[in-house]
């Protein structure tokens, strides 16, 4: 069987074994690859191609023998195809990656001014590709030369803002690369990161109603025509949209809210099995994390000491893919939980009659007054929420309802 890979420095969370057995018949694999290892296996290792990622774009060219054009004039590889031979020929598939990230984005760079954050192999790309689409001007924001992030104010006449840095990536997912309200004309942000779906640039950007895309659309179409490299065989657009829409619906996260004792726990495991992810209790994870029962969490700190281990666990969690998290009542009075949840997931409100809440060892429901709780949270929770689903059914009944809803969604 013919053998591909990803070659890389840090590789733990690539989605793109997933993508290649989505797309073909042939073994693929992870190469993580230290600097000082990297010339024995580019001479010595055993594949038939290979994918390249950060930081070797750039390393691997004086390996090559060939080079096809599109690789020769960015001056960037992102795939290496074995020769009859035993030589390498360099390629470059993250330029149709980024043409296909473009076209579905709606975002048209034509006649526009574009910053490029970041002046890796990535940046060189995007450049290429931009140049390609008519864009009237590209400035390259780095950490050193005339267009820095320290001088950006020169530059408040941005009209497209494209990231090709690792700020903002899996795990360290707070970080966020420039301020975007400093850009008045700005009309589109483009993130190449995908994990987490939503960065938060992309996030900002929802927030000040710019439209905005992440990079999965740019990892299944470099996927895709690396795929045609290594096989010979064409990737229609409409298998490439399949794909996306695939692991979407297996990535994304299901994020529960809703009035304490409104059924998220019970719903969220039922849920979590129907659809093959992980359940994640947050006030269960809140425990493990204090090394306290949530009482014993009130009795000690009070509300604020317990919103403030819950934002924690949220945070933590949030960053996470393929889980179902049945959240607290009250997680949705701290508005940095919702970028927590929202970053990989789909946020559901379940909503329940004030009658059938339990109280039971729920240290605010008890002896409060639920119906002026409910007053002030529900415009929270209709702010946090992509969906609503009434819990007035047996918990099997509402688990396959909101699944079938994100199902819609997360297939569109």
């Amino acid at each position: 069987m013919l053998r591909f890979g990803l070659l890389g420095r840090s590789l733990g969370h690539s989605y793109s074994p997933r993508i290649h057995a989505l797309l073909g018949d042939y073994s693929y694999e992870l190469f993580p690859t230290e600097p000082e290892k990297l010339d024995e296996f580019l001479r010595r290792g055993a594949f038939d191609g290979l994918n390249v990622t950060i930081p070797y774009k750039e390393t691997v060219i004086p390996y090559c023998r060939e080079l096809a054009p599109v690789a020769a004039a960015i001056g960037s590889v992102n795939t290496l195809i074995r020769q009859p031979d035993g030589s390498l020929c360099g390629d470059n598939t993250d330029a149709a990656g980024f043409r296909g990230m473009l076209r579905k984005s709606g975002i048209d760079p034509a006649g526009r001014k574009v910053l490029v954050l970041g002046s890796g192999g990535a940046s060189h790309t995007v450049c290429h590709v931009l140049r390609e689409a008519g864009a009237e001007s590209i400035v390259v924001i780095s950490r050193r030369g005339a267009d820095r992030y320290d001088n950006l104010d020169r530059h408040r006449d941005g009209e497209i803002i494209v990231n090709t840095t690792p700020l903002g990536m899996y795990p360290e997912t707070e970080g966020v690369p420039l301020d975007l309200k400093s850009f008045p004309q700005c009309r589109g942000v483009l993130d190449l990161i995908y994990n987490p779906a939503r960065t938060r640039l992309l996030m900002d950007a929802e927030d000040l109603g710019i439209p905005h895309w992440g990079g999965l659309t740019m990892l299944v179409s470099q996927a895709a025509a690396a795929s045609e490299r290594f096989t010979g065989r064409v990737v229609p657009q409409s298998r490439e949209d399949e794909i996306e829409r695939t692991l979407r619906r297996e990535m994304e996260n299901i994020c529960l809210i809703g009035m304490p004792g409104s059924g998220k726990s019970t719903v969220g495991a039922l849920l979590a099995q129907q659809t093959g992810r992980i359940f994640v209790d947050a006030d269960a994870a809140v425990e493990a994390h204090a090394g306290m029962p949530v009482s014993e969490i009130f009795r000690l700190e009070g509300e604020a000491g317990f919103r403030r281990w819950e934002s924690e666990v949220l945070a933590e969690s949030g960053k996470r893919s393929s889980l179902v998290i049945a959240t607290g009542g009250g997680c949705v009075t701290r508005e940095e939980n919702y970028r927590s949840l929202h970053q990989n997931g789909r946020i559901v409100f379940m909503e329940r009659a004030l009658d059938f809440l339990a109280t039971e060892g729920r240290p605010l429901s008890q002896g409060a007054d639920l119906t002026d709780m409910y007053q002030v949270r529900l415009p929270l929770y209709r702010r946090f929420a992509d969906l609503t689903i009434q819990n007035d059914a047996a918990p099997q009944v509402v688990a396959e309802r909101i699944w079938e809803a994100m199902d819609e969604i997360l297939n569109t």
